[in-house]
């Protein structure tokens, strides 16, 4: 601000000295304005100076301040680091003096804290914190945030926490709880407690979310033989029960919920199976229909042999007969064919469908085998797509191979079965054809003898 203040006072004497010079009209005019100008620098150059010297003052001042201050400053240092060596000097007594005072609890801390991180690991995880929840926070402040040696309070609340678990482990508790529905919802029910093994519902069989301090039914539940023996014991109120418990808490019910079923086992088989399917179905409707015709079939003529001497054309035999009754004057070569002639237009009723069920029978397994082919066809491809660091890339097509070998020679088994029967009906129905026209020709033959 000073040098602006100065720089305008000099333009201003400048200014006055042209006008001055300017407007002087003599010599003597001339050095008069000189003269003045020359009073009025000494005048601005005395005050500058005084100015100068103000401001030199002011910077010793501020000098003597900063050199006081930095005096100051290296003072208190000094004090602050006399003061650390001597705090570290009563650290060091003091710590030695604690060591001395404490003794062997120090090494009881250690074990405290080992116990209630141990203890922390199992209980927060146990299914026995679902029917007493909030167990584990007190262990957890123990084993992570507890820094000083603990108290007769911290040491019974730790037995008390482990003794818990302990009783609670070998005992079959009912109590009611929150679950938590795989939809969404929630529902205040009846838990049956089996340990630290299992949790049982109204869904069957129940988890513990230790994250979330919730419980919840399984993804899917076991097979139904296991769900009925805890339906079992949720509805027990005393005396002994039967029970399918899992030892590893969960563990392996949650590898059962991954476990396929037959539905999905089936499905596998893809169109391959598809098909076996349709041939067993349509095998056993043949084949049943064969049975069903052949039994009518055997009753008629089991009743046509109690009347011979009456044929009917509703059945085989009661055919024959008549074709014989109609060519009783040939002779026996003569009817003997008539009468073979006659067989054979039955053969084909009789036996119609039975051939399609051997087929079907012969054909099942050669699909479940062709299924194979591309199921392990498709498993080369994945291979090579994607190498084989992920087993379950492969799961699908190796399932499709085993199915459907499984498909087709489940379905050849009853295919065969059927074919057995029908055929064995059948042959029965021709065997009787043929004995009865044996006998006639035989008794035809002796009468022309007679």
């Amino acid at each position: 601000m000073k040098t602006i203040y100065k720089s305008v006072l000099a333009a201003a004497s400048v200014a006055l000295f042209a006008s001055s010079v300017h407007a002087a009209t003599s010599l003597e005019d001339l050095l008069q304005e000189v003269k003045k100008n020359r009073v009025s620098e000494a005048r601005i150059n005395k005050e500058r100076e005084a100015e100068f010297q103000s401001a030199r003052a002011d910077k010793q001042a501020l000098l003597r301040k900063a050199q006081a201050s930095l005096k100051s400053e290296q003072t208190r240092g000094d004090n602050l680091a006399k003061k650390y060596s001597d705090n570290e000097v009563a650290l060091a007594e003091k710590e030695q003096e604690l060591n001395q005072a404490t003794g062997t609890l120090g090494e009881m801390f250690g074990v405290v804290r080992q116990a209630s991180s141990e203890a922390f690991g199992q209980i927060s995880t146990s299914i026995v914190s679902a029917e007493f929840p909030g167990r584990g926070e007190f262990l957890k402040r123990m084993s992570e945030e507890s820094k000083g040696l603990p108290n007769i309070q911290e040491l019974e609340d730790l037995w008390f926490a482990l003794q818990t678990e302990m009783t609670e482990s070998g005992q079959v508790s009912r109590f009611q709880t929150e679950v938590i529905s795989l939809d969404g919802g929630s529902t205040t029910q009846e838990v049956v407690r089996v340990g630290t093994f299992n949790l049982v519902g109204d869904q069957g069989y129940l988890v513990y979310d230790d994250e979330n301090e919730i419980v919840q039914p399984l993804g899917r539940q076991p097979d139904g033989y296991l769900v009925d023996s805890a339906e079992e014991l949720l509805a027990a109120k005393s005396g002994l029960v039967p029970f399918f418990a899992d030892p590893s808490s969960g563990g392996i019910l949650g590898l059962l919920k991954e476990k396929a079923t037959m539905t999905e086992r089936y499905h596998a088989g893809g169109v391959v199976g598809y098909v076996i399917t349709a041939m067993l179905i349509l095998g056993l409707l043949i084949g049943l229909y064969k049975i069903v015709t052949l039994t009518i079939i055997s009753g008629k003529m089991r009743s046509q042999l109690n009347n011979t001497g009456n044929p009917s054309s509703g059945n085989p035999l009661g055919r024959i007969l008549q074709v014989y009754k109609d060519n009783k004057a040939s002779d026996a070569e003569n009817l003997e064919l008539k009468l073979d002639e006659a067989i054979l237009k039955e053969l084909p009723k009789i036996e119609s469908g039975i051939n399609i069920i051997k087929i079907f029978a012969a054909i099942a397994p050669l699909l479940g085998l062709l299924g194979t082919v591309l199921g392990m066809i498709a498993t080369f491809q994945q291979i090579t797509l994607f190498g084989t660091g992920d087993p379950r890339l492969m799961a699908g097509s190796i399932s499709m191979a085993l199915v459907t070998t499984a498909q087709g020679i489940i379905a050849a088994l009853p295919l065969i079965l059927m074919h057995s029967i029908v055929a064995g009906r059948s042959k029965s129905i021709v065997h009787i054809l043929d004995e009865q026209t044996a006998g006639i020709i035989a008794a035809h033959a002796e009468s022309e003898k007679a």
